[in-house]
């Protein structure tokens, strides 16, 4: 069964997951298994485990922009789904489609690039 129809990452997403690879060596498993369970609970099968929540405050009509809090790497050990790392993605309902916008770690960076995502929507 295939999930969604298409994902695709932004080039800075690219370079921001192969920085963060050399800390967290499980990124690629775990970014695989976030797709696997946390997108497909909220948009596919309609739960909600406020593990996500939409970016609210941006130029943006669609698609619908998110952040993921709740993000688990097998690298920090004892965190869980706390591990402090970020995920942003636009999700297009219409095309069924997951853009990977950003993704950073808690203890480096605060908050989303809002600039990076209205440059890119």
């Amino acid at each position: 069964m295939k999930l969604f129809n298409k994902i695709t990452q932004l080039s800075e997403f690219e370079k921001d997951l192969k920085k963060l690879k050399k800390r967290f060596r499980t990124l690629d498993y775990d970014l695989e298994n976030f797709i696997k369970v946390q997108l497909k609970m909220l948009h596919k099968l309609d739960i909600d485990n406020k593990g996500i929540v939409e970016i609210k405050g941006l130029n943006i009509e669609y698609p619908k922009i998110y952040k993921a809090r709740k993000f688990a790497c097998k690298s920090l050990k004892g965190t869980g789904s706390r591990s402090g790392i970020r995920i942003v993605y636009a999700y297009y309902d219409k095309e069924d489609k997951i853009e990977l916008i950003e993704i950073y770690f808690k203890g480096d960076k605060e908050n989303e690039d809002r600039e990076r995502i209205e440059r890119n929507y």
